[in-house]
């Protein structure tokens, strides 16, 4: 088998910041093990003729170089000395993994932001979220994310599927060939590690248990995470909202996902202020997003008309979701399945937070809900329905018209789609969702 090419999409944002004259200090923010290092050390590290890492976690060592001041020249000749390798401050890249382990690490990326603006520095942090001390306006900022479906379909370098789908195709065999890709991407998820094991072994039955192998060991990894960087108090909260997400999105079979409810997630809380810390947390290290219901008729901008105690909570990788709920591989690829409309849910707010939509929207009325709200470039605001299975009926969007008069809606089905000519209400297939920001 070849082995899959992972790229990533967020590699074309730091060509394009290595490209620039001068330039401000990269940070790249995201969950433990979604590939940070590697976009940072394989991908983008390929373009420069060298590079210099280091692990602020896995080597303290590297946290003398800070010790002094914080001029770039001085951090700079430090780590030559420590790594006793020279380094270019021209031509070479620097990176500071999990900088957040070194709090003058953090300040010096002010220092380098004005100091020098030609040089090469980026870092990467799965707990920078949680920095209370920030250098704000002197770093650019991308989320490295859990891949994408279409990260996913790259990696499987079958490029006669992977035209279908940049190509939009709508016919049977392609719908057929995408729907089965897609439900493999339902099991395996987006995690770098779950993927590169998923395309490399031979038999199905490998495939799965090496899969499930990567699950059991990132949720024990990010459970020990909780009792090392939550506050000792709030691990317990913190672990008791991560393992409720899943079995409430599960509680919903084929309605659309329900509000979090705070009730019977931990002994004697049962208000949101009891949970507050423990959500943003989760939040905060990229591990749970959000999506916020609105009522009435929804007003640019949608980040204003939301209560923050009122909010869906959905896991933040595919596959990882349905690990915690023990759905197997076979069950996924049941026809059934697709009825389960919280998998579709999960599947759309993780594509729409990667397209930039973050945090996401929902609309809800005395008997209709809206599963997202999206906002075109100019400002209208458009109706996003989710449908998982083949009952693509849709009341709730029909009150939604009535109600809010939108200039044209949208619907994300298991099913094939609307000829590509239908302007006004779009269907599209939901393992298009990528190509959503063309149809606004």
């Amino acid at each position: 088998k070849k082995k899959p090419m992972i790229q990533r999409n967020l590699l074309n944002q730091l060509i394009a910041w290595k490209s620039q004259a001068l330039r401000k200090p990269i940070l790249i923010d995201g969950a433990r093990q979604t590939g940070k290092t590697f976009l940072l050390q394989h991908l983008l590290g390929a373009k420069f003729p060298r590079v210099l890492r280091i692990d602020l976690l896995e080597q303290p060592i590297f946290k003398q170089a800070f010790e002094g001041g914080l001029s770039p020249d001085e951090i700079l000749t430090n780590l030559e000395l420590i790594t006793n390798q020279p380094f270019d401050r021209t031509r070479d890249l620097l990176i500071l993994d999990e900088i957040g382990e070194c709090r003058r690490a953090v300040t010096s990326l002010k220092y380098f932001a004005e100091q020098t603006p030609n040089c090469y520095v980026t870092a990467s942090g799965s707990n920078s979220g949680l920095l209370t001390s920030f250098p704000v306006g002197k770093v650019q900022q991308h989320n490295c994310r859990p891949l994408t479906f279409q990260e996913f379909l790259f990696a499987s370098n079958e490029d006669i599927v992977i035209r279908a789908f940049e190509k939009q195709i709508q016919s049977g065999v392609a719908h057929h060939q995408l729907m089965d890709r897609l439900t493999d991407y339902f099991f395996t998820g987006g995690m770098p590690e779950a993927v590169s094991v998923w395309y490399t072994k031979n038999s199905l039955l490998d495939r799965i248990h090496a899969v499930s192998e990567v699950h059991k060991n990132l949720i024990e990894g990010y459970r020990r995470d909780f009792g090392k960087y939550g506050y000792k108090s709030e691990a317990n909260l913190i672990e008791a909202v991560f393992n409720s997400i899943p079995s409430q999105l599960s509680s919903v079979f084929d309605d659309s996902v329900k509000r979090f409810k705070f009730k019977n997630v931990y002994e004697r809380k049962s208000r949101y202020h009891d949970f507050e810390n423990a959500i943003l947390w989760l939040k905060r290290c990229r591990l749970a997003l959000a999506n916020y219901p609105i009522s009435g008729t929804p007003r640019h901008p949608l980040g204003g008309h939301h209560k923050e105690n009122i909010q869906k909570l959905f896991l933040f990788d595919i596959g990882l979701l349905n690990h915690m709920l023990g759905s197997s591989y076979r069950q996924i690829k049941q026809q059934d399945y697709a009825y389960k409309g919280y998998i579709a849910e999960n599947f759309a707010q993780q594509e729409l937070v990667a397209l930039g939509f973050d945090p996401t929207f929902s609309w809800h009325d005395a008997r209709a809900e809206i599963e997202f709200l999206v906002q075109a470039e100019n400002g209208e605001i458009i109706p996003l329905e989710v449908k998982s299975g083949k009952r693509t009926r849709a009341r709730s969007l029909d009150s939604y018209r009535t109600k809010c008069k939108p200039s044209k809606t949208l619907k994300l089905t298991g099913t094939q789609g609307s000829p590509a000519s239908e302007k006004t209400d779009v269907v599209l297939p939901l393992y298009f969702i990528h190509h959503l920001p063309s149809k606004l």
